[in-house]
């Protein structure tokens, strides 16, 4: 393994080329953040005044600079279109994206793993084929797809058919996080996350169970497995000490793959169904120019894919002790 000096360098020159890339950009596209705020009313004087009072008069290698060096320092800016701090939209917004994305990633490890185990270890040659072939068409479907077919069947669906209201899963109309102390209110925050953790769930579990398939069907034709057989060692301590925990390594890997699908599903996902988090976030302030909250927000997606691939490369270390020799 490279040291981990190297490592965590390289990810912070990723991050700079990420924040840089975003800041020029972003100050490329079309379209003026202090028109969007001030209005088509405002005159000439007004929007210099504006431009000013935001920083936005420099010469854009002069906010670049300053940018960065906030970033730095940890001040992310204000934003343009709320006039509150970067810090402080992020703060509002991470924790919902955190338990939405972290309940459906969780959910594709754990049901991916054990899908693709029951593949290789336990279904039949053309049950296998036919969940192989669900799982890739499960990965291909487009996530605003599934998001809008999973509200046909599950809302306005199963009002359709007269189901009780108990079954009828809701889309839209959650309460807003901070005022959910009681149980009423996190039983409303459950029944609303049903549905947007499994559009983001399914092609993550299916995903998950074909690296697992064949992870273990490698693991299974392995010498070492044969030769445990033939000495009569138990199926099931064959399947454990022999196939799965060899496996876990190159499973671990597609983990870490597996979150950058999951942030970038978020964006669509949270925008779909309503809920208050980076994703919806990033796209008003997309729309309103918002360029410090786009920049702050960029930053932080990226620092969790990177941190991802290095927590990835560390359970690694710990899982095969020949990495750390190497």
């Amino acid at each position: 393994m490279r040291p981990v000096a190297a490592r965590v360098a390289d990810a912070l020159v990723l991050l700079w080329l990420v924040a840089t890339l975003t800041f020029v950009l972003l100050h490329l596209a079309p379209g003026d953040p202090v028109l969007l705020l001030a209005g088509p009313t405002a005159s000439a004087a007004e929007l210099a005044d504006r431009r000013a009072a935001l920083g936005l008069d420099a010469p854009l290698p002069a906010q670049y600079a300053t940018w960065l060096a906030g970033v730095a320092r940890g001040d992310l800016g204000v934003s343009v279109a709320r006039a509150v701090p970067v810090t402080r939209v992020i703060a509002e917004a991470l924790p919902v994206s955190l338990g939405l994305g972290g309940a459906s990633l969780a959910l594709s490890l754990l049901l991916g793993t054990l899908l693709g185990t029951a593949q290789a270890l336990r279904l039949s040659p053309r049950g296998d084929r036919w969940t192989a072939a669900a799982c890739t068409v499960a990965q291909a479907i487009p996530g605003f797809w599934l998001a809008l077919a999973l509200v046909a069947l599950f809302t306005s669906g199963m009002a359709a058919m007269g189901a009780p209201a108990w079954v009828r899963l809701p889309a839209f109309g959650m309460r807003d996080p901070a005022q959910m102390g009681d149980g009423a209110g996190i039983a409303d925050l459950l029944r609303h996350a049903v549905l947007p953790v499994l559009t983001l769930a399914i092609p993550g579990v299916a995903g998950m169970a074909r690296y697992a398939r064949q992870a273990v069907r490698e693991g299974r034709g392995a010498p070492h497995v044969r030769t445990a057989r033939a000495h009569g060692l138990p199926p099931a301590v064959v399947d454990w000490r022999h196939i799965l925990l060899p496996s876990a390594t190159s499973l671990v890997v597609v983990a870490g793959l597996l979150l950058p699908g999951v942030i970038a599903g978020s964006v669509f996902v949270e925008q779909v169904f309503a809920w208050p988090g980076m994703g919806r976030a990033m796209l008003a302030a997309i729309a309103a120019r918002d360029y410090p909250v786009v920049q702050g927000m960029a930053l932080v997606y990226a620092a969790a894919v990177v941190g991802s691939t290095l927590l990835a490369d560390a359970v690694l270390v710990l899982l095969d002790p020949r990495r750390r020799a190497t």
